[in-house]
């Protein structure tokens, strides 16, 4: 006996539910609901750290950039380029952690509780900060391998590191560029460097670690096998 509403010649079993439908259909509902809560997420602390920062014109620095990453993820999205949640949820990280970095200034995020606990001399909360920003090379694998840009998986490996370190390096001479320009507390404040004659290198660390984390991450899950 035939289905009602199943054309005739087509089996029934063609019209049957699968596990991997159910569970794929689920996957994206997921992946566009952890986009979406993310992102009011960061409008709300957006709106919050825009209200009397520390230093406006240190809060626009900050800000900027942050902004256009957003956006550049906003214009992926409606084009239909959605990242797995895990990529969302790691790259997030980076946008609030900087956003609230932003409204004190770096060096004066409430912190202080880390810095006592390790008895740490300065305000890390910017190291944090840094190792967050390799968290990107997941989002970047995970391109990657759909895009199917790459078939080697150590070049799956090697790239995004190597494309975090090159950004690391980049903005270390923004952020130099800038204080040079700005000069005075808003400039030193940018820098962040609080007295560390060895910042700059320190924050490139910071941040190429987060990337072998990240990517060792996704490997471990599996999700490089589609490379081969």
């Amino acid at each position: 006996m035939r289905c009602a509403g199943i054309p005739a010649g087509i089996p029934a079993t063609m019209h049957t539910p699968t596990r991997g439908n159910h569970g794929r259909i689920l996957a994206e509902t997921v992946q566009h609901q952890t986009a979406k809560i993310l992102f009011v997420g960061y409008v709300a602390l957006f709106v919050w750290a825009a209200i009397r920062p520390y230093d406006r014109a240190t809060w626009w620095a900050e800000n900027i950039p942050i902004a256009l990453i957003v956006f550049s993820l906003v214009v992926l999205y409606v084009r239909g380029f959605v990242f797995s949640s895990a990529a969302y949820v790691l790259m997030s990280v980076l946008l609030y952690l900087h956003t609230i970095g932003g409204h004190y200034t770096f060096e004066r995020v409430p912190f202080g509780f880390v810095t006592n606990l390790f008895g740490f001399h300065r305000n890390h909360y910017d190291r944090m900060a840094h190792f967050s920003v390799g968290f990107y090379a997941f989002a970047i694998a995970e391109a990657l391998v759909r895009t199917k840009a790459v078939r080697s998986r150590l070049v799956l490996f090697l790239f995004p590191v190597f494309t975090i370190a090159f950004v690391a390096m980049g903005y270390e001479l923004i952020e130099w560029w800038y204080a040079e320009a700005a000069g005075g507390a808003s400039g030193a404040a940018f820098l962040g460097s609080q007295g560390d004659v060895w910042d700059a290198q320190k924050d490139m660390l910071a941040d190429t670690l987060g990337a072998i984390l990240a990517t060792a991450w996704f490997f471990t899950l599996g999700r490089a096998t589609k490379a081969r």
